[in-house]
């Protein structure tokens, strides 16, 4: 049935010619994409009766939130900068150590097929580990505080940064790398030499990217005990202080909101 579906649809020209148009998969795809849907409201249990009639509880609180609680701000300062401190070391160890493993996972770069392996397997892995299963992982190891979150989102940095690089390198012109390595010169000179300035704009980019990201990503590791403002954030939610709630949500738009403003104006000036 699908194959008849898809089968080219001949057309007469009026000069007597016959050509084969390609059939459109868009209904082949809409009957996929509901199919899944379906599939997906019933595994869930997904009720939107239940949506619409509590809804009202959601805005409640947000009622609750607003206006904030303005005096709870000289609690906030800390926690707030030590979420931008872990945000700031995290991003610039992840992407420093993201560079020498995008150069073993290139396959431009490096011919060992195992190592290649390796390297593309470690950082898909890595990629996979939830930043809160990594901060709390941290929080056994290296114990409660900033620490913990610095380490989750170093790894993170890694993982990302590391497979956007390798895939870059990969795209790239090799001609001058490769005109240099026939005069004699090894593989890291020659790379970056030849190489490095080529990805060096996307890779900064890239990296300010993240580190917007990662802003978001360390507000809520203390929930896991990682430090920053998340911890704060958590103890006035299980208390119930909404208004001091508000009043950290909006230190963080505000942070995240100037964050933001700075790294794009940066970015569109490397690019």
């Amino acid at each position: 049935m699908i194959s008849r579906i898809l089968k080219p649809k001949v057309i007469t020209l009026p000069n007597g010619k016959t050509v084969l148009q390609p059939r459109s998969v868009m209904p082949l795809v809409i009957v996929c994409v509901l199919a899944f849907t379906y599939v997906a409201v019933q595994m869930t249990g997904f009720n939107f009766s239940v949506l619409v009639n509590r809804i009202n509880h959601f805005f409640f609180i947000i009622g609750e939130m607003f206006p904030p609680r303005w005096a709870y701000m000289h609690r906030v300062w800390t926690p707030l900068f030590d979420t931008i401190k872990m945000s700031i070391l995290g991003s610039t160890i992840g992407a420093l150590t993201a560079v020498p493993a995008a150069i073993l996972a290139s396959g431009t770069i490096v011919k060992n097929r195992f190592v290649i392996f390796f390297t593309r397997v470690l950082l898909s892995g890595v990629r996979t580990l939830p930043t809160l299963v990594v901060a709390l992982i941290a929080t056994f190891v290296v114990g409660l505080g900033t620490l913990a979150g610095t380490i989750a989102i170093a790894v993170f940095t890694f993982a990302y940064i590391g497979k956007q690089l390798y895939e870059l390198i990969e795209t790239v012109d090799m001609g001058a790398y490769e005109a240099m390595e026939a005069t004699g010169l090894k593989k890291i000179p020659a790379f970056w030499i030849a190489v490095a300035p080529q990805i060096m704009p996307v890779y900064l980019a890239t990296s300010l990217f993240c580190f917007e990201g990662n802003v978001r990503h360390a507000a809520i590791l203390g929930w896991v005990g990682a430090g920053g403002i998340g911890l704060i954030m958590n103890e006035r939610i299980q208390f119930r202080d909404y208004s001091a709630v508000g009043m950290i949500l909006v230190a963080l738009f505000v942070t995240v909101v100037i964050i933001e403003l700075v790294s794009h104006f940066i970015r569109r000036r490397l690019t």
